[in-house]
């Protein structure tokens, strides 16, 4: 698919926003072109695509379920053996392997496990050979990964120890397969440790650059497809945190200081940005290209910067631009639920271009809902922004209840395809009534035939060391 640019006939269709007609009233305009228009009735029982009938299933066009019918849970979740076993989703027919168990990875028993923090992180190394999951106090662990087995081992590496030192919420090289990036725990500085040698090095100190404070540390590390760049946010904690900080291995430094709205660095214009809001990070990601970052803020906006320029541009959470909610960067473009008209009316829209906004989902469901919340993983994005992009569904304090298609499952949505489908792989089986760390937050590996997610699995896992509950981490095969 060539890349959206203005003016270019798209055929996602358009979604417009226009200016009220009178106090209160927001017109919306959503257009699509009569060839594709297509009613929910047609939507159910698809038939198989060729590559499901030649047996070629899988990225960037699955073969899973694409219809509308709703799927309650089981009367029990299907019984998960040991880590190492596999389930069938009894629903969707995907493969579910179970990675970690009371007693896997060994050495804390009885802990729970569970994916990033974030469905943007690149937990997935770029051969599917290799991923992280998280446990308690902030540990990380390397498995290692036999994507045709379907087969996962913990490495015996946990990188938060001495002597890598690195902060758990790492982000793998996107083109080098021995490569993972963090900040070092013990001061902020950029780290890359190499699975060949089995050594850690500083990339970067950002003391040569900024003033760093006592007690500040590095946070949402995010790198380039390249390599090229990578850029963190650096402060005391998470929503007081007022520097974005890029490293371009050729040129050196630069930042914006959110919280004064000054740019400076070793490279590129340096001064006040174009936007006149100053605030506080909450969270923040550099774009595959490396050229743009989006910043969430403590405030009711997103903040798009263009790295290499001074332009920093306002993307509002509601009217007029409809930016909330958790998204999913690509090279080029965003992804994100838009809050208008149902919880699952998904866009995309061009890093240059934010008011361009096109929609991911035709005929959404009905009745249209709310509640339905969501993350998105776009790691598997290709150059022109083309790829699916994968989520997992929870409505909090519902457990395992499932009121309309979509809810509590793994879907990947297509973008840049006439057809609009919605592939449908299986149910998270997480009950989501413990908060966050309960909820089915999961990573797409970056090939896109795996995707990695947490689950309480109804509650049937076993009591944690505290006679808690206990999560743990699956692998999910997208076909």
């Amino acid at each position: 698919m060539n890349r959206r640019t203005p003016g270019r006939q798209n055929p996602l269709g358009t979604l417009r926003f226009v200016a009220p007609a009178s106090a209160g009233v927001l017109i919306l305009v959503l257009s699509f072109s009569t060839a594709s228009r297509q009613s929910n009735d047609t939507r159910s029982n698809a038939s198989p695509r060729p590559e499901a009938r030649q047996g070629q299933c899988g990225p960037p066009h699955y073969c899973a379920r694409t219809d509308r019918k709703i799927e309650p849970y089981p009367t029990e979740p299907p019984i998960v053996e040991a880590a190492g076993s596999i389930v069938t989703d009894p629903s969707f027919k995907s493969r579910i392997l179970r990675v970690t168990d009371r007693k896997t990875p060994s050495g804390f028993p009885g802990w729970s496990f569970h994916t990033s923090s974030s469905s943007e992180q690149n937990t997935w190394n770029v051969n599917s050979r290799r991923f992280y999951i998280e446990g308690e106090g902030g540990h990380f662990f390397i498995f290692d990964f036999d994507p045709g087995k379907f087969v996962a081992n913990y490495a015996g590496l946990d990188l938060t120890n001495a002597p890598v030192s690195m902060q758990s919420e790492a982000e793998f090289s996107f083109s080098n397969p021995d490569l993972i990036y963090g900040w070092q725990t013990l001061s902020p500085k950029f780290i890359a440790y190499d699975f060949s040698t089995g050594k850690s090095v500083v990339v970067h100190d950002p003391a040569k650059c900024v003033d760093i404070k006592p007690r500040w540390r590095g946070l949402d590390i995010s790198v380039s497809a390249d390599d090229q760049r990578l850029m963190g946010v650096l402060g005391p904690q998470q929503d007081n945190d007022p520097f974005v900080y890029v490293f371009d291995r050729k040129r050196g430094c630069r930042w914006y200081n959110t919280s004064t709205g000054e740019v400076g660095g070793e490279w590129g214009p340096k001064g006040s940005v174009s936007l006149a809001a100053h605030f506080l990070v909450h969270n923040a990601r550099i774009s595959k290209s490396g050229q743009y970052v989006a910043i969430s803020g403590s405030g009711s906006a997103r903040v798009i910067w263009r790295v290499d320029t001074l332009e920093a541009a306002l993307c509002t959470h509601d009217r007029p631009d409809y930016c909330g909610g958790h998204i999913a960067m690509g090279y080029s473009h965003l992804v994100n639920p838009l809050g208008l008209s149902d919880s699952m009316n998904l866009g995309i829209r061009p890093l240059d271009n934010l008011a361009s906004v096109s929609p991911l989902i035709r005929d959404l469901p009905q009745p249209l809902e709310w509640g339905l919340d969501k993350h998105l993983s776009w790691n598997n994005v290709d150059a022109s922004d083309s790829a699916p992009v994968c989520l997992s569904t929870y409505r909090d304090n519902r457990g395992l209840q499932v009121d309309r298609v979509w809810d509590n499952e793994i879907l990947c949505v297509a973008v840049g395809d006439e057809k609009h489908e919605v592939w449908r792989f299986a149910h998270t089986f997480s009950t989501v009534k413990h908060g966050f760390w309960s909820t089915p937050r999961g990573n797409v590996s970056q090939d896109g035939r795996f995707f990695m997610f947490t689950s309480d699995w109804g509650d049937t896992l076993g009591s944690g060391r505290n006679g808690g509950y206990r999560t743990d981490a699956f692998i999910l095969e997208l076909q």
